[in-house]
């Protein structure tokens, strides 16, 4: 098991209830003799916290542990940024659904958090997906994602065509809302809203998911974890669509430009109290098991 000395803290903006779970959780841990460091951004919001603070990419080289206060938004964006530094991260729910931030933020979370830093914890590598866009050949922008990658009208409420290649095999050409490539860790997300399939977090494969195809037979497919995906957007279109990442991560796209998707060399080390299920937690975000008289 890792030793955790230096315990890095990232808190969502903009919450009442998550500075003063960041402000409980920091005195807990300095008191028990761990040194804490603040992402710059939520130390602006604790006035007189005495801790040193860091932006959020130095967490990842001097940290043991980086905590995320928030919800899986939160938990979505520290993880594209700390992947690459392969440090474990914990989540803290402060959010609604909390499939990736499963400590509860209630009078047990300390007690959890320290079973955490004493060994008693699961963990799991989640990987992430890169994209790049190029026109011309040229690339003209990219960005990572823990959760899926997804091409969209934006603004527009016109359907997109574009062929889409898997490992270099044609696939299809579609005319439709979108598509929404997205990894296990992302499949109760927008692409379970889309009607994709549950996938383990375990599991190496992606999910390809049509938004409102114009057709009656696109169906979601399941393809390894590995494959490349490759999208050309049709150059014929009158609108210009937009590729977004985790729903945080916008890029313009024009007529003619073409995606790659394809996993990122990093991987995120979440880690998990020894209680955490994840058939459990399906069981209570998705409402499974439920009577409608209940």
């Amino acid at each position: 098991m890792e030793e955790f000395r230096n315990i890095g803290i990232i808190g969502r903006l903009n919450s009442n209830k998550v500075v003063e779970t960041v402000k409980r959780l920091s005195r807990f841990l300095t008191d028990e003799g761990y040194y804490v460091i603040l992402d710059e951004r939520i130390a602006e919001v604790i006035p007189g916290h005495n801790m040193q603070i860091s932006k959020v990419n130095l967490l990842g080289e001097i940290c043991d542990l980086v905590i995320v206060v928030g919800g899986d938004g939160s938990l979505l964006g520290a993880a594209r940024a700390l992947a690459k530094y392969h440090i474990p991260v914990l989540g803290i729910n402060r959010g609604r659904l909390g499939f990736l931030t499963d400590i509860s933020p209630d009078d047990n979370m300390c007690d959890e958090v320290m079973a955490v830093l004493q060994g008693e914890y699961t963990s799991e590598m989640r990987f992430l997906l890169d994209a790049e866009i190029k026109r011309d050949g040229n690339p003209i922008g990219s960005a990572a994602a823990l959760n899926d990658v997804v091409l969209h009208p934006g603004k527009s409420a016109r359907m997109i065509g574009f062929d889409l290649y898997i490992e270099g095999q044609y696939v299809y050409n579609l005319r439709a809302d979108g598509l929404i490539v997205s990894t296990p860790t992302g499949s109760t997300a927008y692409s379970l809203s889309g009607g994709g399939p549950i996938m383990h977090p375990k599991l190496d494969a992606l999910v390809l998911v049509p938004m409102f195809p114009h057709t009656l037979s696109s169906r979601p497919i399941v393809v390894d974890g590995k494959s490349e995906i490759k999208i050309h957007i049709d150059g014929d279109l009158d609108i210009y669509p937009t590729v977004s990442c985790d729903g945080q991560t916008h890029i313009p796209c024009a007529p003619g430009d073409v995606m790659t998707i394809r996993k990122k060399a990093h991987k995120l080390k979440l880690i998990h109290p020894k209680s955490h299920n994840f058939y459990e937690i399906c069981r209570t975000k998705l409402g499974w098991s439920s009577n409608l008289g209940d």
